[in-house]
């Protein structure tokens, strides 16, 4: 069985960035991805991180959901599961501040994917990553296709190592 795996695109790379897209693929299959519309209080924005993942501010501002109802989605889908990312770092500190201006509790946890590795896996990684990566062509870096990758990637690694 694969892990669940959530992956988040945001405003910037520094200490006042904020979520801004997050993509969920569960065990099952299952995926979720969702534009973030800012909360008044989030101002922080860069071009460099617009860059890499494609989004304009005025594209969430428009079609971004409220970060609210994006916390209440995700508790439903991954309500007492423990949740992978291989940016958890940034991924978890992303993912509090979106629950903390919901004023809503998580109701998973978050771990780097890192904790279900053995050593093989973590040599192999970055060799399968780039094989997946080619394989999928996706034009951008997009945390549906970024979840989706790091699940694939996962999957591979447990075969390498039979």
């Amino acid at each position: 069985m694969v892990p669940t795996i959530l992956d988040i695109e945001a405003s910037g790379f520094g200490a006042h960035s904020y979520p801004i897209e997050i993509g969920v693929v569960t065990g099952e299959g299952e995926k979720y991805c969702s534009l973030i519309k800012p909360f008044s209080e989030w101002h922080h924005w860069d071009e460099a991180a617009e860059e890499v993942h494609g989004i304009s501010r005025d594209e969430l501002l428009l079609h971004g959901q409220q970060g609210r109802e994006v916390c209440l989605m995700l508790n439903r889908l991954l309500m007492g599961q423990t949740v992978y990312s291989d940016g958890w770092a940034v991924d978890y500190s992303w993912l509090r501040k979106l629950f903390a201006a919901s004023g809503l509790a998580m109701g998973f946890s978050l771990s780097p994917i890192e904790m279900i590795l053995n050593e093989r896996q973590v040599e192999d990684w970055p060799l399968i990553k780039q094989s997946v990566l080619t394989k999928m062509k996706v034009p951008r870096h997009r945390a549906s296709a970024d979840a989706q990758m790091i699940q694939t990637t996962y999957a591979l690694s447990v075969r390498s190592v039979l």
